[in-house]
C-alpha cells in the first residue's frame, strides 16, 4: 500500500473512531439527564437488597432471570447505589459489547474488505438507536447484547477451527458454554436464542455444539423452576400483547429511529440506485453472492439461528405472549456483523461509494439527532415517566400517597443518594394506607397525593384516591409546577383555616 492510501485509511480510522466516541461520550454526559422510569426503578427494588438471599426470594416473583440483578447487588457493594452508578454498569457493557460486534465483522470478512466490515459495524453497534438507547437505561439489554456476542464469538471460532469434537471441546467449547449460560441467565431471549442454536447445529449434525449449548441452558432451566409459580402465571408478561404490525413497526423504530417506514422505504430505495447504477461492470454478472455463501455467513454470524428464534417466539406469542419489540435487541450481536460483511463485500464503483458515503452520513446525521431524543428529553421525563420531579417536589411533605407508592419510594431513595433532596419526612403510601389515615384523629390539614405517567393513566389512577378524600370532606388542586407526565395534588381540608384552596 503506498503512502497516500496509508494516510487515507489512517485518517478514515480516525474519523470513524471520533465519531463512535462522540456518540459513546454523548450518551454518558446524559447518564442522569432523565429520571429513572418505572422498570429502572423496579431494577433498583430487586438489587439494591440489604442482603443476596433477599434478593433472590424477591426474584422468584420476577420476569427475568437473576444474573443481571446479582451483578448489580455485587455492583452496589462496589459503588454507592444510585441512578449514575446502576446506568454505568449499562454504559460499560454498551461499549464492550460495540467493540466486540466490530471485531466479529472483522474476523468474518474476507482479509480485503475486513477493515471497511469493522468499520460499518462499529457504526452500527455505537451508533444506531437500539443500542443508544440502552446504553444508560438500567436493565438488563446491554448486558444481553455483551454477552450473546461473547458467546456468538465463541461459536465462530468453533466453527472455523474445523477441528475434530475432541480437539473442539478443549479449544473452544468451554468459553461458549460459559457464555450461553450468562445470556440465558441474564434474559429469557438468550435462553431463546441459544436454544434455536441448538436445534440449528443439531440439524446440521455439530452434536458437540448443540449438546454444549443445551448443558449450558440447564441453569436457566433450573431457574425457571423455581420461579415457576409467577412464570407460568397470568401475571408474567401480562403487559405484552399478541403479535401485530405495531410490534414490527416498534421494533423497527428502536432500530432505525422515529417513523421507521419512510426510512426502510428510502433504505431499499437506496439499495436499488446502488445495484442499479453504484456497482461496478466487472461485478454485473455477480451482483448476488452465491446461495452457499449466503448460507455459511447467516450460519457463522448467527442470524440463521437468531431469525429461527423469532419465528419461534412469534408462533408462541399466539399462545403466551413473549414477542416484546424491546427484547429483540438480542438480535443485534448476528444481525449487525451481518449487514456489515454483506455491505463491505459490495463491488462499488466511484458513484457507488460517493452514494454510499452521501446515505452513510444522513443516517449519522438523523441517529445524532433522534438516538439521543429519549436520553435528553424536555423536563428530564424517559417512557412517559417522571418520578424524580415528583420526589423533588414532596420531600419535605407529611402525608404523601400514590396508587404506585413503591416507586415512589424507591425514586426518593435515589433522589436522597444523588443529594437532590433532604431525608424525606414520611414514606409513601397506598390507597388503603389513606383509608386507614382518613379513619384516625385527627386528621391532617393537608394530604398530598401523586403519580407518574401519561396524562389519561395518572388522571385515571388518582381519581379513585382523590373521591376518598372529596368523601372525607378535602378539596385538592394540581400543583402547575408538576412537569409532564407527573401529575402532584394538594389536598387541604375543608375544616382548616386554608381549607379553599
Amino acid at each position: 500500500m503506498k503512502g497516500g492510501a496509508v494516510s487515507r485509511v489512517r485518517w478514515a480510522a480516525a474519523l470513524l473512531a471520533l465519531v463512535c466516541a462522540a456518540f459513546a461520550f454523548k450518551a454518558l454526559a446524559l447518564i442522569d439527564a432523565t429520571t429513572l422510569w418505572s422498570d429502572e426503578l423496579y431494577s433498583v427494588g430487586k438489587s439494591f437488597q440489604p442482603s443476596y438471599p433477599s434478593l433472590l426470594a424477591m426474584l422468584r416473583e420476577d420476569t427475568h432471570p437473576p444474573l443481571y440483578y446479582s451483578l448489580l447487588w455485587f455492583w452496589g457493594r462496589w459503588l454507592d447505589p444510585s441512578a449514575v452508578s446502576l446506568r454505568l454498569l449499562s454504559w460499560l457493557a454498551y461499549g464492550l459489547g460495540a467493540v466486540l460486534i466490530s471485531r466479529q465483522a472483522w474476523a468474518l470478512a474476507p482479509p480485503a474488505v475486513a477493515g471497511r466490515a469493522a468499520a460499518l459495524a462499529a457504526l452500527l453497534a455505537f451508533c444506531s438507536p437500539y443500542p443508544v438507547r440502552f446504553s444508560i437505561e438500567g436493565k438488563s439489554y446491554a448486558l444481553l447484547v455483551l454477552l450473546v456476542v461473547l458467546a456468538l464469538v465463541a461459536r465462530r471460532r468453533c466453527l472455523q477451527s474445523g477441528r475434530s469434537t475432541t480437539d473442539l471441546a478443549a479449544y473452544g467449547l468451554a468459553p461458549y458454554a460459559l457464555a450461553v449460560a450468562a445470556a440465558a441467565l441474564t434474559h429469557f431471549y438468550g435462553l431463546f436464542l441459544f436454544a434455536a442454536a441448538a436445534l440449528w447445529d443439531g440439524c446440521r449434525r455439530r452434536w458437540a455444539l448443540a449438546s454444549c449449548a443445551l448443558m449450558a441452558l440447564l441453569p436457566a432451566v433450573a431457574w425457571i423452576g423455581y420461579a415457576s409459580a409467577y412464570l407460568f402465571s397470568s401475571r408474567s408478561g401480562s403487559w405484552i400483547g399478541r403479535p401485530d404490525f405495531a410490534l414490527l413497526e416498534d421494533t423497527l423504530a428502536r432500530a432505525l429511529g422515529p417513523w421507521p417506514l419512510p426510512k426502510l422505504a428510502l433504505l431499499l430505495l437506496m439499495l436499488w440506485a446502488l445495484g442499479r447504477w453504484g456497482l461496478s461492470q466487472s461485478a454485473a454478472g455477480a451482483r448476488q453472492a452465491p446461495a452457499p455463501r449466503l448460507q455459511r455467513l447467516a450460519d457463522s454470524t448467527g442470524l440463521g439461528p437468531s431469525l429461527l428464534m423469532v419465528l419461534g417466539v412469534v408462533l408462541l406469542s399466539w399462545v403466551k405472549p413473549l414477542a416484546f419489540s424491546r427484547y429483540f435487541v438480542v438480535l443485534l450481536p448476528a444481525l449487525v456483523p451481518w449487514l456489515s460483511v454483506r455491505a463491505a463485500c459490495l463491488p462499488l464503483n466511484g458513484r457507488g461509494r460517493a452514494l454510499a458515503l452521501v446515505g452513510l452520513a444522513l443516517m449519522l446525521g438523523l441517529w445524532w439527532q433522534q438516538s439521543f431524543a429519549a436520553l435528553d428529553s424536555e423536563g428530564g421525563s424517559r417512557e412517559a415517566d417522571q418520578f424524580r420531579a415528583i420526589s423533588q417536589l414532596t420531600a419535605d411533605q407529611p402525608e404523601r400517597y400514590s396508587p404506585r407508592p413503591r416507586l415512589l419510594n424507591l425514586s426518593d431513595r435515589m433522589e436522597l443518594a444523588a443529594g437532590r433532596i433532604q431525608p424525606p419526612v414520611s414514606s409513601w403510601g397506598d390507597d388503603d394506607a389513606l383509608r386507614t389515615r382518613l379513619h384516625r384523629d385527627p386528621l391532617p390539614e393537608q394530604i398530598w397525593l401523586a403519580a407518574s405517567g401519561p396524562d389519561a393513566v395518572v388522571r385515571r389512577r388518582l381519581k379513585p384516591l382523590g373521591r376518598e378524600l372529596e368523601a372525607a370532606g378535602f378539596r385538592c388542586r394540581t400543583l402547575t409546577s408538576a412537569p409532564r407526565f407527573s401529575q402532584v395534588l394538594q389536598c387541604r381540608s375543608a375544616a382548616s383555616p386554608s381549607g379553599d384552596p
